[in-house]
């Protein structure tokens, strides 16, 4: 690193420092010219230091800019990546030898020497530092590993890339599309084999996580054969133990893949576990991807909703599609005009949009009396005199049936439910909805998801609010036009999850309790990935059915094979959350526990780990994405044997290099510290030598 320094005048004249030095001559002439114990030298010298001092003090006063640069050379970076999925080992190429290809990757760094940054990497699902010997991965995200890496040397010197892996990813987008953003050359090192081996596997498996009792319900199988020509396919497919299918399937060609359609029956209510299997053949390389594990949930009903409104709106559909995302939920749209043959105990909430409940008298009384959830979606339509006095969570005082536009705002503090972080931050930024326009209140003990902000001006007004009186859920949602919400998120984000998610988990909310069990616990869904951390929830009401968290909860798992694992649950918000960490793969039972006062409680559950075998689905290395990769970067491909020719072809590639980063900074010569320290050692030497002669 080098430091230069020199003086810039910008608005200032040049002229000014022969005017200061000559200032400082004159000054120092003037005290100096007829000293009485001063010798014909020392005279001078303390004029040299009287005229240099004067000079730098002129140069203070006329105060000229000291430009600085600094010359930050930056070594070339080597980045190295080397793929840990477990498909590595599992379909190596012959002669093949995992511990020497890492041992040749480490090597690179020290061939490479002090002129070059080597910095090591492993991936599969997710980047990791360092080189890896263990081959264990169970997914592969190609892509991800190249955008991690960019994001992490964004705008660094990046001289080359090596990336070592059999070019086969089960996770992410396509890496072709990731490498263009990284603007250096990747050196490919083409693990695997490219010739497909001797082998019988699902390919995969295309199914729906839920189904209903009592329906029939189909998973497609894609079964695949190589270098099996001859063979038969004999797939079974298995309901907890008990064959529900089976077919053979002859394999008429070296590189066969067909797609079976299986229709199973769901005649068992809770989550179903169906084990899919093709058997094995003489001399197979691999039978860990002939069995595939599904778990399918089996709901005893859909649980119903009913949108009323007046006239129609683009909004109606808005709500519909996003409620239906949710496989548990049915939608029924009506006109109160076509209200002739519903029947309103079929449905679990009542959403009301621009309408109130009195405009149809069996709607409000069937309301009063059964206590169904109701959801006020409000707009210009809205007769608010008539929906204050139906409902006390929200109350609009306005003197004129006027709109005003009003943009979203999320609370921090709600915890009735939980929306991600993502879709709070795009709601935060999606277009305004239109609220009638007047003085909002709230209920006491009313949450606010959502705060109406006018401009740019925060208010305390509520634009979606959730109530609860004595177990009947209310929600008011005080703006129309959410299908612009629709439009604007998927314009700029290519999807609608945040409008999704935001409706849907508001009518989970208010179903989630027709019939409240005042202790729940409940994971965040029943299967989880191998690997993944399991998440369980839990809530607690008090008397009042007020969600609490004071007490302690503690749980209990236990794994099908008869191991225990105990935990104690954190407070999150006003209920509980607990991590338990990845667990191995099987079933659990949980049974939880915990006592408010001098009542006891206690809840049990199910979930299950499921296993990966992503890895093992294709043998076959893909080269040529390896090749795609190397040539549209200017690197190369090379296999493991040619790890020794690397660290030569990157010293000879010329867009290698050291690059010199220039740092001009501009400060007032005021600023400089060390002329402040170099006047007071003038003035003191002076004063000393003056005084020494009898001058003071």
């Amino acid at each position: 690193m080098l430091f230069l320094f020199s003086l810039t005048w910008g608005s200032v004249s040049g002229w000014w420092v022969p005017a200061c030095l000559l200032l400082g001559i004159v000054y120092a002439w003037l005290l100096y010219r007829q000293p009485v114990n001063l010798g014909k030298y020392y005279r001078y010298g303390l004029s040299v230091i009287r005229a240099v001092v004067v000079f730098f003090i002129a140069m203070l006063l006329v105060s000229p800019l000291v430009k600085s640069i600094k010359y930050d050379p930056q070594k070339p970076l080597v980045l190295i990546a080397q793929d840990n999925s477990s498909s590595i080992n599992t379909f190596k190429a012959p002669g093949f030898n995992a511990g020497k290809l890492v041992g040749d990757l480490a090597k690179l760094k020290e061939q490479l020497g002090d002129k070059y940054d080597v910095q090591e990497f492993n991936f599969d699902k997710d980047l990791n530092n360092g080189l890896s010997n263990k081959f264990n991965g169970k997914q592969t995200d190609l892509a991800n590993a190249l955008h991690q890496l960019n994001n992490k040397f964004v705008n660094q010197n990046i001289g080359a890339l090596v990336l070592a892996t059999d070019g086969l990813y089960n996770q992410g987008n396509d890496p072709q599309y990731e490498a263009k953003n990284i603007k250096t050359s990747i050196y490919a090192i083409a693990l695997g084999d490219t010739v497909a081996k001797r082998d019988l596997l699902i390919g995969n498996v295309n199914y729906n996580k839920t189904a209903f009792l009592g329906n029939d319900f189909e998973v497609e199988v894609l079964t695949a054969a190589y270098q099996s020509k001859g063979e038969d396919i004999h797939l079974t497919v298995a309901e907890d133990g008990r064959q529900v299918f089976s077919q053979t399937i002859p394999v008429t060609g070296a590189d066969f893949k067909k797609l079976v359609p299986v229709k199973l029956t769901a005649d068992k209510k809770g989550v179903r576990k169906f084990t899919i299997n093709i058997a094995p053949v003489k001399n197979e390389l691999s039978t860990q991807n002939n069995t595939e594990v599904i778990y399918v949930d089996v709901l005893d009903a859909r649980q119903k909703v009913l949108v009323l409104y007046q006239s129609a709106h683009p909004d109606i559909t808005v709500i519909k599609q996003a409620i239906e995302t949710n496989k548990n939920y049915e939608v029924k749209t009506a006109l109160l005009a076509d209200m002739t043959g519903i029947k309103l105990p079929d449905y679990s909430l009542i959403v009301l949009y621009q309408i109130n409940a009195g405009t149809l008298a069996p709607v409000k009384k069937f309301i009063a009396q059964s206590k169904t959830p109701v959801w006020y979606i409000l707009g210009s339509q809205s007769d608010l005199q008539a929906f204050n006095a139906e409902q006390s969570v929200v109350k609009i005082s306005a003197g004129r049936s006027e709109t005003q536009e009003v943009y979203a705002l999320p609370e921090a503090g709600f915890a009735a439910f939980t929306l991600s972080d993502s879709s709070r931050k795009k709601i935060s930024n999606l277009p305004p909805l239109l609220a009638p326009f007047g003085s909002y209140g709230t209920a006491a003990g009313t949450s606010i998801l959502l705060k109406q902000k006018i401009g740019a001006i925060g208010t305390s007004y509520p634009l979606l609010a959730f109530g609860d009186e004595g177990g009947h859920r209310t929600a008011v949602l005080t703006g129309e036009g959410i299908w612009r919400w629709q439009l604007s998120e998927f314009q700029n984000f290519g999807n609608r999850n945040a409008t999704d998610e935001l409706l849907s988990q508001t009518v989970q909310y208010l179903t989630a309790n027709t019939n409240r069990q005042r202790f729940r616990v409940y994971p965040a869904r029943n299967v989880f990935d191998e690997g993944e951390n399991v998440i369980l929830n839990a809530e607690l009401y008090n008397d009042a059915l007020e969600l609490i968290n004071t007490p302690d909860v503690k749980v209990d798992l236990k794994s099908s094979t008869g191991k225990n694992y105990s935990f104690l649950f954190s407070r999150s918000g006003s209920s509980y959350q607990l991590d338990a960490g990845a667990l191995p793969v099987g079933e659990y039972s949980y049974t939880a526990s915990t006592q408010n006062g001098k009542s006891q409680f206690k809840a049990a559950g199910q979930l299950t780990v499921k296993a990966l075998n992503l890895e093992t689905r294709q043998s076959a290395a893909n080269h040529q994405l390896l090749k795609a990769l190397a040539q549209q970067s200017g690197g190369q491909m090379l296999g493991p044997d040619q790890l020794s020719r690397l660290a030569d072809m990157i010293r000879k590639n010329d867009n290698i290099k050291t690059v010199v980063y220039e740092d001009k900074h501009y400060s007032d010569i005021i600023d400089v510290k060390w002329l402040f320290v170099l006047i007071v050692i003038l003035l003191s030497s002076e004063w000393f030598l003056r005084k020494r002669e009898g001058e003071v």
